[in-house]
């Protein structure tokens, strides 16, 4: 695949997963803050946790909903390096 395929395949996957991994990454920092730095009791703990795992989808939803975010967020960074170029060396033109 050329870097603009994958240009093209970033550009239309992350509209999709920007919304789950945000979430997913947001909850997850603010249960770990929330716990460590300011106490917070294990009722607020578990309601974070329910949105960070994606629990209100329900028991068979969850599953998907984290297999989906995985694949998401693997196929963003993937694409994100192949475009960034940091791991292929450029040929140089010779004149």
């Amino acid at each position: 695949m050329d870097s603009r395929d994958f240009r093209k395949l970033h550009r239309k996957i992350a509209p999709i997963v920007f919304l789950p991994l945000f979430i997913t990454a947001f909850t997850g920092i603010l249960y770990r803050v929330a716990r460590s730095w300011f106490g917070a009791s294990d009722e607020i703990g578990d309601m974070i946790m329910f949105i960070h795992q994606g629990t209100y989808l329900g028991k068979d939803l969850r599953v998907f909903y984290v297999i989906l975010n995985g694949l998401g967020l693997t196929a963003m960074v993937v694409s994100g390096i192949v475009m960034s170029g940091i791991f292929f060396s450029r040929r140089k033109t010779s004149e």
